[in-house]
């Protein structure tokens, strides 16, 4: 049986994700962090471990918006390994991926040995 969602649920998320909050923000920023040189995470894992799961668009809004040289953006990508920039941005992130040693398998990264567990407990304030 599926659960019902509440009216307007999803529209309600996104607008929500859109708006800026300093403190989800903050959290994602550390997550973000954390991931190590070599390894990759999804926008929705980064959200979760956040504490904000269903938020991956803000994830990526923020990676968006976020100045060159101020995170790893290279290293988040969408479910199942694939990137998500077009054109020259997917070509910077390959190749900065590829210089941190990931491999890929066709278009997307491989996960089973790339990706990296993230664990929400791990990061400190």
């Amino acid at each position: 049986m599926k659960i019902q969602e509440p009216q307007n649920f999803r529209r309600r998320l996104l607008r929500d994700s859109l708006r800026k909050n300093q403190q989800r923000d903050d959290a994602f920023r550390q997550i973000i962090r954390s991931v190590p040189k070599g390894k990759v995470s999804t926008y929705g894992k980064v959200a979760a471990a956040a504490g904000y799961p269903l938020y991956h668009r803000a994830v990526a809004n923020l990676l968006r918006r976020e100045p060159l040289g101020g995170l790893p953006w290279q290293r988040i990508v969408g479910a199942g390994g694939e990137i998500k920039l077009r054109g020259d941005g997917a070509v910077e992130q390959r190749l900065r991926l590829a210089m941190e040693g990931v491999k890929f398998r066709g278009k997307s990264v491989d996960m089973t040995r790339f990706e990296y567990a993230l664990r929400s407990w791990e990061v400190f304030d």
